[in-house]
């Protein structure tokens, strides 16, 4: 959780990149990401060293030795440190960051590595000297202010990824195709639901900033956790620091082949991969790819998905996977269907879609539906209030939550009427909150006893949704309780009527002999 003295720290260095001439959002944040990188880069490599050092082990500096920034011209990698290049004057700082250390970054890894890949056509597009130097400053100031939060309790990792989730948050605008950011608070809720766990492989086929991907790092982490390294976020949900995963094994499996992102925009791809870094995630496996293409050819790989995909786009059909069982090019549905093919056998989804797959009429929509129940387990069905998306989009959504290779015999449905937040466009926290309510009720739900249609959860056998040609729309099965209401007599309220009107006559008698 981040103190009101770092987010006014955050809103600070978003406010210089504004009034300095950056004033795309997208833009701006992956900016910042390449300086929050070579900032992190340099502790992080003083960190390793001291640690070596106090372990009597051998360790070489990402900083020793010499850059060939360009062809026959070296730079001493130590001149590329953060510390170092600080110092400069402002015209030779930016120079010396465009020119040399940028660079540097984009070639850390490898040119074998998705990181690499993904960093070739990045640009630094910082146009003035005093932005950067302003910015430089600024973030020295957040890590001062990260350091004395580690003092009291939190970790570098948790703190500096709280730091980069806030800024994401300032992206006030939808993006192409429907793409916009997941409340953080959903993302928590689908995970808990979902359950992911250590040595499952988790994939995201439209991952965007990598939300759903950290999420499931940070619930891995939490569930080996002891109970003296967790607390509660500002979303009310439990974090941990994975104390009790004790063989380095775990950690690399967990940090470089565990989670697996993919996106058709590259910048958002690289403002990803700045993410799953930022948050201690060593190895992102985050790619370029338009995963509803034939191109894309990966299937039946992944133990678990979670997803929030573009809802607004189509593709062309000829270019359409032929493993894509639907003759549709709306995106809402392809992507589903898609996952379903990611998954192995048993392997589980968490996925939000429009209220409109849940209920359209046309042959794809029903050929979805029915495959979600015939070649799945659909255990549940979360339905979402319409603010839930504001202010990015007031569309009603759902969350489906399906095992591959399953039997459906019967879904559980959730009403779902508020989520902590208010349902306007500031979306301001509030006390009505149904997501603790949706995690215990899943956790207890039982088809024998979960059946009173009028409360907030209940079960509807497969039979019946089959029989509305398979619609899943809670509205079709919820019931309203209707409360009678008795009236008195006519001739009762009459009477009660006129003796009010005697009492308001009486009054005004009183008032007019008072005046005489």
């Amino acid at each position: 959780m981040l103190s009101s003295a770092m987010r006014a720290k955050v809103d600070a260095l978003w406010n210089r990149f504004w009034s300095g001439g950056i004033a795309n959002p997208l833009s701006a944040i992956e900016q910042i990401s390449y300086l929050l990188f070579m900032r992190r880069l340099d502790e992080m490599d003083a960190k390793r060293q001291e640690d070596a050092e106090f372990l009597g082990q051998p360790y070489e500096s990402l900083f020793t030795g010499a850059f060939e920034w360009v062809p026959g011209q070296l730079v001493e990698k130590r001149e590329l440190r953060w510390s170092r290049f600080k110092n400069l004057p402002p015209d030779a700082m930016l120079v010396h960051v465009r020119d040399k250390v940028f660079p540097f970054i984009k070639a850390l890894r490898g040119a074998d590595q998705p990181f690499a890949r993904h960093m070739k056509d990045a640009v630094f597009i910082l146009p003035k000297a005093s932005l950067l130097v302003e910015a430089v400053g600024l973030i020295d100031d957040l890590y001062a202010e990260i350091e004395r939060e580690r003092q009291v309790g939190q970790t570098f990792h948790d703190t500096q990824g709280d730091l980069y989730e806030h800024l994401l948050s300032e992206i006030a605008t939808a993006g192409k195709n429907g793409q916009f950011r997941t409340p953080r608070h959903i993302i928590q809720l689908m995970v808990e639901l979902v359950d992911p766990k250590l040595g499952e492989m988790v994939v995201d086929p439209a991952c965007g900033t990598g939300g759903f991907l950290l999420g499931a790092f940070q619930h891995v982490l939490k569930t080996h956790s002891s109970p003296d390294q967790r607390w509660t976020g500002e979303n009310g949900f439990e974090r941990g620091l994975g104390d009790r995963l004790t063989d380095q094994r775990q950690w690399e499996v967990l940090r470089e082949r565990t989670f697996h992102g993919y996106d058709f925009d590259s910048t958002m791809v690289r403002v990803g991969l700045m993410n799953l870094l930022l948050h201690g995630i060593d190895q992102p496996n985050l790619d370029y790819a338009d995963t509803l293409s034939k191109r894309f050819e990966q299937a039946e790989r992944y133990d678990v998905a979670l997803a929030n995909p573009p809802f607004k786009g189509s593709i062309d059909k000829g270019d359409m996977s032929e493993r894509i069982p639907l003759a549709t090019t709306k995106t809402e549905l392809l992507f589903v269907a898609r996952i379903i093919d990611l998954l192995r056998i048993g392997g589980r989804a968490g996925v939000i879609v429009p209220d409109g797959v849940l209920f359209g009429s046309s042959k794809a929509h029903v050929a979805l539906r029915r495959l979600l129940l015939e070649s799945c387990e659909l255990q549940g069905i979360v339905s979402m209030p319409s603010g839930v998306f504001k202010p990015y989009a007031g569309v009603s959504t759902a969350a489906l939550f399906f095992v591959k290779g399953g039997v459906t015999k019967e879904v559980w449905f959730y009403d779902m009427q508020a989520d902590g937040r208010t349902l306007d466009d500031k979306r301001t926290p509030i006390a009505e909150n149904d997501i603790p309510d949706v995690i215990t009720r899943w956790r207890q739900r039982d088809p024998a006893t979960d059946t009173d249609r009028t409360a907030k959860a209940f079960f509807v056998p497969v039979e019946e949704i089959v029989a509305t040609k398979h619609d899943l729309s809670i509205n079709r099965y919820k019931e309203t309780r209707h409360i009678a209401v008795e009236y008195d007599p006519p001739k009762v309220i009459l009477a009660r009527l006129r003796a009010l009107e005697d009492e308001i006559r009486k009054g005004l008698d009183e008032i007019e002999g008072m005046l005489g």
